[in-house]
């Protein structure tokens, strides 16, 4: 076999594999990428991006039925046609990574396609040639949709989002499997565009791992757009007779549907990385990693699979941090106490640290602020749904958990951010002027709100 040496190989040319791999070859060492699918990851081509695309286009539609010209003549035609050709023409290049090969290849990185599995430290398999890395290998090689083990699922033509993403058109209906981020908001747009849209969730509630306000105040808009939510349901099986799906449930009449979303997290394969020939564990769910992201010696990993969250930004947080230690520059390795997430959905909803719960749960003497994004002056000039929470240890005096909801959620959610970040007292966030008229300026109710 054919045998490439190299300084480092990148397993996984996802956003952050990409940027490592980019800045350890610029900064002068030999880098081999290696990418099994699309280089970029799932990032541009199957999530973040081009879903991105089909929420704003879906959220535009919305305002235009909300508020019609002022002659009241506004006529509003969903027109799928053009979402579609704009995720595939502008959004993705119709699914082509060559602008992304050509972007490592311009920076000194040689791209190499495969699927690969460590053999020994330092060593790779790649297809038909071994990648040598003198000083070491870097894992970034995210994870795939998953398909419930439930009796019938896997042998029906559902959808995940790598399909959905695709779609060229929108379904008559739609039963989406699971109420996280990427449920709720694939189910908010195919609505939007004439699906009627049944939602499955098995736990109690949406959005689990935020606030229960959160999820309570997305149900609600929902409910307002006929999605219907069905929560702490179990599917037992699933069929499909060439047309539609059947879905049964347990102590419910089953559902049928033109299309089935599954959007029920995501699933690994640590023993085809072959990361057992660095004695670390084949069936764990993910890889544990030090402080700068070390995870044996020779070896860093980063993204999806080191556990902190599957988010882009996360990935990129990692790479920079694993970029330096493998250079040997000054870091102080990474924080995750003040991890953002937010949900594109309208109204957005954006959280950092800990939730309420959470901070109950870790022994934190807790304080929660909370105010309606209604009470606000913007809030009440846009008639907007949203709301502020904030989650103080009392003890310490500073925000540990923030949540956002609203038009511009997301937005908004970065002054919460610094705040839980840097650990700015709570009395110090008080004497600062928040703007006004702005969503922003609810912050500042909710930190009076604190005092009660």
């Amino acid at each position: 076999m054919a045998e490439l040496v190299v300084d480092v190989a990148v397993v996984g040319l996802g956003p952050g594999g990409e940027a490592l791999a980019t800045r350890l070859a610029q900064a002068g060492l030999a880098v081999a990428g290696v990418e099994s699918r699309l280089v970029g990851g799932e990032c541009p081509y199957y999530a973040c991006v081009p879903t991105k695309a089909m929420i704003r286009a879906a959220d535009v539609l919305a305002e235009a039925r909300r508020v019609p010209d002022l002659a009241g003549t506004a006529q509003v035609t969903p027109d799928w046609g053009k979402v579609a050709a704009r995720v595939r023409d502008e959004i993705t290049a119709d699914w082509d990574d060559r602008a992304a090969v050509d972007r490592l290849e311009s920076a000194g990185v040689q791209v190499v396609r495969g699927r690969a599995k460590i053999t020994e430290p330092g060593l790779l398999a790649v297809a038909d040639r071994v990648v040598r890395a003198r000083r070491g290998i870097v894992l970034n090689p995210g994870t795939d949709p998953a398909v419930p083990p439930v009796p019938g699922l896997a042998d029906t033509p559902v959808w995940t989002n790598r399909d959905a993403v695709r779609a060229t058109a929108v379904p008559e209906s739609l039963v989406v499997i699971g109420g996280g981020p990427v449920g709720c908001e694939f189910a908010q747009v195919f609505a939007r565009f004439g699906a009627a849209v049944t939602l499955l969730q098995s736990n109690d509630r949406l959005l689990p791992q935020d606030e229960p306000e959160a999820g309570a105040l997305l149900a609600e808009r929902f409910a307002a757009e006929d999605i219907r939510v069905r929560t702490g349901v179990k599917i037992t099986s699933v069929r499909h007779d060439g047309e539609r799906f059947t879905l049964e449930l347990a102590a419910a009449e089953p559902i049928t549907a033109a299309q089935v979303l599954v959007a029920a997290g995501r699933k690994s394969d640590l023993a085809e990385l072959g990361i057992g020939a660095y004695g670390l564990d084949e069936s764990a769910r993910g890889v544990t990693v030090d402080e700068h992201m070390r995870a044996a010696d020779g070896l860093w990993v980063i993204g999806d699979i080191a556990g902190r969250g599957a988010f882009t930004h996360m990935s990129m947080y990692q790479a920079a941090i694993a970029a330096a230690d493998i250079l040997g520059e000054e870091n102080p390795g990474a924080e995750y106490h003040a991890v953002p997430r937010v949900t594109f959905t309208d109204p957005e909803i954006g959280s950092v640290g800990l939730t309420e719960a959470a901070a109950r749960a870790a022994g934190l003497n807790v304080r929660t602020g909370f105010t309606p994004l209604s009470s606000s002056t913007r809030g009440f000039l846009h008639k907007a749904d949203g709301l502020i929470k904030l989650v103080e240890d009392a003890d310490q005096g500073v925000l540990v958990g923030a949540t956002s909801v609203g038009p511009t959620g997301g937005e908004v959610l970065g002054a919460l951010v610094l705040a839980v970040h840097a650990r700015i007292p709570v009395d110090q966030l008080r004497r600062m002027i928040y703007a006004y008229p702005t969503f922003h300026r609810a912050i500042e109710s909710a930190l009076a709100d604190l005092r009660a």
